[in-house]
């Protein structure tokens, strides 16, 4: 995830991100391109505890040092919507379950429209209701904006439900299905 993520550097082959080859690029234009062309969904949610959901929410938005205008607070509050989240966006983080807290990275991650999101374990720290509610949350918005969702997952029940399952055994790709509709 780190790789497809350009956090670390492979040491062969390329990434391409929306046509872009990071191998020559400099660690700030990584990060731009990281900030506007992927999101990430953690296991452990990163919320910032000493702000709100809502805040939480923008936080890449706020990273590009672009202004928060109608539009984005607009989409935020969408986004807050859409997870189920509306009615506590001003809740500072540390105050929501953690089912709760995950829908706001879900939130988080979608902030700047991103073509690829990285998802490693979204649902490895919740109970078997809040697991199914985002992962439905998660085709939704694969449905909804056409995101393309790398599931990193230990889980085979939601492995099973992807379009794709891509299993690695000891480094090497071991099982590459297509799952059709």
């Amino acid at each position: 995830m780190n790789i497809l993520g350009t956090l670390d550097v492979p040491t062969g082959g390329t990434i391409v991100i929306d046509g872009v080859d990071t191998k020559a690029m400099k660690k700030k234009q990584l990060a731009a391109l990281r900030n506007r062309s992927i999101g990430f969904i953690f296991q452990f949610h990163y919320l910032l505890p000493e702000f709100t959901a809502l805040e939480n929410v923008l936080m890449p938005y706020c990273i590009s040092k672009r202004k928060i205008d109608e539009t984005v607070l607009s989409r935020a509050n969408e986004l807050l919507d859409l997870v189920g989240l509306a009615k506590v966006k001003y809740n500072l983080a540390v105050n929501l379950s953690g089912g709760q807290q995950q829908r706001v990275a879900i939130a988080r991650s979608l902030i700047n429209n991103p073509r690829i999101i990285l998802a490693d374990e979204p649902t490895g720290n919740l109970d078997s209701d809040s697991t199914e509610q985002v992962y439905e949350l998660l085709r939704e918005f694969n449905r909804r904006y056409r995101t393309t969702f790398i599931i990193i997952t230990h889980d085979r029940h939601i492995a099973e439900k992807a379009d794709r399952i891509v299993e690695i055994k000891d480094g090497k790709i071991h099982l590459d299905i297509l799952q059709t509709a």
